[in-house]
């Protein structure tokens, strides 16, 4: 993903990154907990509350890419 909003070299970005690819892979959408559990398996060196802050944000950060259908669906807008 080439995103300038996306820095790789931070952990931030790096799970921004991990939970659009996962969004992006799954196009009938993905659970708030199913996305953050595969995020936590990705790399277990993140810390459970930073993946949750980057995954509540990232309708807000990202509207373009990530929408939410339903309270607690993450979906991408390709699948709008």
């Amino acid at each position: 993903m080439n995103d300038s909003r996306i820095n790789p070299a931070t952990i931030t970005g790096r799970i921004n990154a991990k939970a659009i690819e996962l969004i992006a892979a799954n196009p009938e959408g993905i659970r708030w907990a199913d996305l953050l559990k595969q995020i936590q398996i990705s790399d277990q060196s993140y810390h459970p509350k930073t993946v949750n802050g980057c995954v509540w944000k990232l309708v807000e950060k990202f509207p373009d890419i990530v929408y939410k259908p339903e309270k607690g669906l993450f979906r991408s807008v390709k699948y709008k």
